[in-house]
């Protein structure tokens, strides 16, 4: 006879709350205890039982959740898993961390290609935000409206149906954003020579980075032998892969809300007094915002810098709705996420994958140690 599944959820619902109360009581029990053999008083171990009673489900939800999946995850990493094979993980030591690292083509192109966005991409997106909060800085009429219009994209967030939407607009031929260049081109012809212009830059340094990911060079030296772009060009944003990877850059600056509210809290801290004393003393504009606005900001920037890179470095969303039925692009845009996610549940090739998740950790980890190390270089604290 077939299963209730009503029956089935409260059951498991049942046996749930009463996992919770004999994990939180028993812990709370050896809390005491080991409280009791320290000598602590009645009233001290007391105390260490309804603490850690109440403690208890966290700290087991994160033992079960967080601690063990970390540590299977890390022995796994040293075997060959693989669930399809239907056989029990086989010990294979450093081999798994030896082949991405020196034989594995797909890992070493999603380095370059993560890298890229976070060399190119993020720098952008921190510039974009910092545009964006010095201007709505600005005491004017609407304010608040911008400032939420320019932070709604934080709150739509890269879900699939938003980045549907923008696969729609990147479309070479019937999307919305080439149409707008292409009207705009052909009515004032300098910014077609402009746009012209930066079609050729950004192609030849993507098809630079991808000879750097494959190790050929081929479609480098096509892009330089084609020239300059024929008149009313447009970027191929999805169709091409010299551009999956601009792309994704456009998603990051327009995702960029997070960054522009916290460069808006540094510009409200920084005070008046040394603005209207510049002022007095005959400095511009610009003067005041590169001797006395950017400093300040700079413990902001450390921030959205750190916070960006971790960020960036585990890219996956964007890549996966505009790339993943476009298999031929996808070497062009795959990220280290990307790849991990592609070797564990596309190929369950656990054990591989659980060494790709390692080596982004220990990378991430690396890339932020370096930023915190040199950011008494950059960084100004004490002028607040």
């Amino acid at each position: 006879m077939p299963q209730n599944p009503y029956l089935n959820v409260l059951s498991t619902a049942g046996l749930t709350v009463l996992f919770i109360i004999s994990t939180s009581y028993g812990l709370g029990a050896l809390a005491r205890i080991i409280a009791r053999w320290r000598g602590a008083s009645l009233k001290r171990q007391q105390d260490t039982f309804a603490g850690y009673l109440f403690a208890a489900p966290w700290i087991t939800g994160f033992l079960i959740f967080v601690v063990a999946p970390l540590a299977s995850s890390l022995y796994w990493s040293f075997t060959d898993f693989r669930i399809a094979a239907n056989t029990p993980p086989q010990w294979v030591g450093l081999n798994n961390y030896l082949q991405l690292i020196l034989k594995d083509t797909s890992f070493r192109s999603s380095i370059v290609n993560t890298l890229f966005l976070t060399v190119i991409g993020l720098p952008l997106q921190i510039a974009a935000a910092l545009f964006l909060a010095v201007l709505l800085n600005q005491k004017a009429r609407g304010e608040r409206i911008f400032r939420m219009a320019f932070y709604l994209p934080v709150i739509l967030g890269f879900n699939a149906a938003v980045l549907l939407c923008w696969r729609l607009m990147l479309n070479t031929g019937t999307g919305i954003i080439n149409q707008i260049i292409r009207a705009v081109t052909r009515a004032i012809p300098p910014l077609d020579i402009l746009n012209r212009a930066f079609i050729f830059v950004q192609e030849l340094i993507s098809a630079f980075f991808l000879g750097v990911g494959s190790g050929k060079y081929n479609l480098f030296y096509r892009v330089l032998e084609a020239g300059f772009p024929p008149p009313n060009r447009v970027p191929l944003w999805i169709q091409s892969p010299l551009w999956t990877k601009t792309s994704v850059i456009l998603l990051m600056i327009w995702g960029c809300g997070t960054m522009m509210m916290i460069f808006l809290a540094g510009l409200n801290n920084i005070p008046r007094e040394l603005h209207e004393s510049a002022e007095v003393d005959g400095a511009n504009g610009w003067q005041r915002f590169w001797k006395i606005t950017f400093p300040l900001l700079s413990p902001y920037l450390f921030y959205n810098l750190v916070v960006g890179m971790i960020s960036t470095l585990q890219i996956f969303e964007s890549i996966y709705v505009l790339y993943r039925d476009n298999q031929p692009l996808v070497p062009s845009a795959i990220s280290m996420v990307y790849y991990l996610w592609q070797v564990s549940f596309r190929h369950f090739e656990i054990g591989l994958g659980s060494a790709i998740s390692w080596l982004i950790l220990v990378l991430i980890l690396i890339v932020t140690l370096i930023q915190f190390n040199l950011q008494n270089r950059w960084v100004t604290y004490e002028l607040y």
